[in-house]
């Protein structure tokens, strides 16, 4: 008798569960609680944008009047008419490239120091209050003096690109070494790990946490400081074509621009985070 009323059970909650639904709404909600806040407060901004800004007098255009504007740039940014009348693909490629240069000499050079400063008392002593002092140089500062040096617009912006954004990679790189454990020391120590070893195998896994925080702080950092450069240096790039739009009066092709400045340096951040992710197998927050 027992076996047979747990074997109707088990037939009973077989049939639920085959009448039940194949797909549960937990993942769509889910999907929905991150999606639709963004879009209803984002709906409310460009609301309240077109009723401050829809009168004739208004300093700024309304959203309706940046895309009438503006709808040339928006749905052909790829046009190329020779020289710097160019699409906004082609300015944000250009900048693109030149953060990625200036960018990835900062990792490499901002983590070798940032390993000597957070490994060697000596080296902290002596190197961080000089680093500490000239982290606070606003970027465009070191534009003239970067001109000067390399007589050139395009090795002066990606030397304003590594100059910026290297700080933020050192100081976080040391605190990382700063705080490996001493247990993990006295193990490399124990099987006598080379330095190359245990840079390797110790310290950048240990420290891969803080790295990547401050190369997330560092790729935002490189795409300020290339936007405001671009502004003086000229050529083609998202700053110049901004302050281009500034000289011709052209207030919407502005606006567009930023939007995609802000999207652009979103998308920057996110990579940055996904692969702290990937290499520190979740321990880094993205």
């Amino acid at each position: 008798m027992a076996t047979g009323a747990t074997l109707t059970a088990t037939r009973a909650r077989a049939a639920a569960k085959a009448r039940g639904p194949l797909v549960t709404l937990a993942p769509l909600r889910g999907v929905a609680a991150r999606i639709v806040p963004p879009l209803v407060v984002l709906a409310g901004f460009l609301l309240l944008w077109e009723l401050l800004c829809s009168s004739p007098t208004a300093g700024l255009p309304a959203p309706s009047r940046v895309l009438t504007d503006a709808w040339d740039i928006i749905v052909d940014p790829f046009f190329d008419n020779g020289g710097t009348d160019k699409g906004l693909f082609w300015h944000i490629a250009a900048s693109l490239q030149r953060v990625a240069l200036g960018f990835s000499l900062a990792v490499v050079a901002g983590v070798l120091l940032g390993t000597l400063v957070g490994q060697s008392e000596w080296a902290m002593r002596g190197l961080d209050p000089i680093f500490q002092v000239l982290r606070t140089i606003p970027p465009l500062a070191w534009l003239p003096l970067s001109l000067a040096a390399f007589r050139d617009g395009q090795p002066s912006a990606i030397f304003v690109i590594f100059i910026t954004s290297i700080w933020p990679i050192i100081i976080n790189t040391a605190v990382g070494i700063r705080n490996i454990p001493q247990d993990y020391r006295n193990v490399a120590a124990v099987i006598r790990l080379n330095p190359i070893e245990f840079f390797y195998k110790i310290m950048l896994p240990s420290a891969a946490p803080y790295i990547f925080t401050g190369l997330r702080i560092g790729v935002g950092l490189s795409w300020l400081a290339i936007v405001a450069a671009e502004m003086l240096i000229g050529g083609v790039g998202i700053g110049f074509f901004i302050w281009d739009a500034w000289n011709s009066s052209h207030i919407s092709e502005i606006i567009v621009a930023l939007v995609y400045v802000g999207l652009i340096g979103f998308v920057l951040d996110r990579l940055v985070a996904g692969a702290g992710v990937l290499v520190t197998r979740g321990t880094s927050a993205a």
